[in-house]
């Protein structure tokens, strides 16, 4: 036999993998690991999928979501596991919404001015000086308050 006639890619191999069912597809490779529980935690699977020891139907892969369906197979520290799923394809549905939220949060020009003239209207309401007293007591008022929440509504943290 010569080496034009042999092709070892035309070879079949038996290989014994271990089945991953999973309840949707597509799914995430490092949910795959994950699942299979070949890695501790996502964290690790996303690692070793970025260092480039994850195989995906022979080939190499770095892309931690890299979408995988029913019948596919991720090679991975020597073992292989084949991703299985009944339920049909579901195309993500959260592409389709997000245009519409986006659009639905940006301000109109008419809701943008009437914002700017109601915060023209309190600014001058703050230039008005109350006497030292006064300004202190509203002082005291404001630095429990500070302390408790913040803007974002975590509680802050106080030493002693």
């Amino acid at each position: 036999m010569t080496d034009e006639q042999f092709n070892p890619q035309d070879e079949e191999i038996e290989i014994e993998a271990i089945g991953v069912e999973v309840s949707c597809q597509p799914i995430e490779l490092y949910k795959v690991l994950k699942i299979a529980n070949a890695v501790s935690g996502g964290g690790e699977a996303k690692h070793v999928i970025s260092e480039g020891y994850v195989f995906v139907n022979g080939d190499v892969e770095t892309r931690k979501r890299c979408k995988v369906f029913d019948g596919d197979l991720i090679e991975f520290n020597q073992e292989f596991y084949l991703v299985i799923c009944d339920a049909p394809v579901t195309e993500p549905e959260s592409l389709d919404t997000q245009p519409e939220l986006a659009s639905s949060h940006k301000p109109t020009k008419t809701q943008k001015k009437s914002s700017a003239n109601t915060s023209a209207k309190s600014k001058p309401s703050k230039n008005n000086k109350p006497a030292s007293g006064q300004k202190k007591a509203k002082n005291d008022k404001k630095s429990p308050q500070s302390d408790s929440k913040s803007p974002s509504g975590r509680s802050a943290i106080r030493f002693f």
